[in-house]
């Protein structure tokens, strides 16, 4: 019998399809040649060969081919070997590919019954944004202009940027700032000119404490609910022994209660609203305000 080939010496893109084999049988129930024709724009020939090879080289009992609905259908002894079976990867892949999966057939029919509500893009320019990757990149200073509430005209910053980062609502990039001498937050949206790239930074990543240092945030169900209130909101975060213990660096903390909803100087008078705390607040202090 022929050995299987190791998935880590599948070639790029015949993993991409593969993994739209896997996903298209197991969640969808019928996987034809058109699933891979239209996703990847290959011809009926070359798809008839990939779902073959998949089969015969990875995963020879996972498919079966069923003349009634004339395709693959998964079999009982169905075990992905190129995707996440969790509900929640296949809920993330249909929320990564809001905008293209409607046109994938298979895909496209479990976007009839999905809404993904999508937050408006920040304005952020080519011209801002090409700089700030290559700074990133070769650990470079750039010089700014920046506005932000406290300062709303535009202000000369002299930074060292080393990562991009979106919290759900908008981008930032965490650099070094010459001018409090600290490591911080810049929204890209509030850059106003183009950056103009320096020389080469000493302030890289790997003197960003914050941001190389994790910390646990613990959440738990408000504690003035009644205890079968509790157990609903424990179940819904998935929580084990009434906590949800989310590892992050020092440096997003702040982001990761904005996601959480979590507002750390005003809980709700109201529980139901509330729903979630943060048990370790105390301990996350510090990474909380700039």
């Amino acid at each position: 019998m022929k050995r299987a080939q190791s998935v880590a010496q599948v070639r790029w893109d015949l993993a991409l399809r593969y993994r739209l084999i896997e996903t298209v049988a197991w969640w969808e129930g019928r996987l034809t040649t058109g699933h891979l024709m239209q996703s990847f724009g290959i011809s009926r020939q070359q798809a008839s060969k990939d779902i073959n090879t998949y089969i015969s080289e990875h995963a020879p009992t996972n498919l079966t081919y069923d003349k009634q609905v004339k395709g693959y259908i998964p079999s009982k002894d169905f075990t992905p070997r190129f995707i996440d079976d969790s509900a929640s990867a296949y809920l993330h892949l249909l929320y990564q590919n809001n905008e293209r999966a409607p046109h994938i057939d298979g895909l496209a029919l479990a976007y009839a019954h999905t809404k993904v509500l999508e937050v408006p893009d920040r304005p952020i320019r080519p011209e801002v944004l090409r700089p700030l990757l290559k700074a990133c990149r070769d650990g470079l200073r750039l010089e700014i202009e920046y506005v932000s509430l406290n300062t709303p005209q535009p202000e000369v910053r002299l930074i060292a940027p080393h990562t991009l980062v979106y919290t759900g609502m908008r981008w930032h990039v965490r650099a070094y700032c010459e001018k409090n001498g600290q490591y911080r937050d810049f929204v890209l949206s509030r850059l106003r000119v183009e950056p103009e790239l320096l020389d080469v930074s000493a302030n890289s990543r790997d003197l960003d404490e914050d941001w190389n240092t994790e910390v646990p945030v613990i959440i738990a169900a408000d504690g003035r609910l009644d205890p079968d209130q509790r157990a609903i909101i424990e179940a819904d975060f998935g929580m084990q022994k009434g906590q949800l213990i989310v590892s992050c660096r020092r440096a997003l903390v702040k982001y990761v209660l904005q996601r959480y909803q979590i507002d750390p100087k005003n809980l709700n008078p109201n529980p139901e609203a509330q729903q979630i705390v943060v048990n370790n607040l105390k301990e996350l202090k510090p990474w909380l305000y700039e």
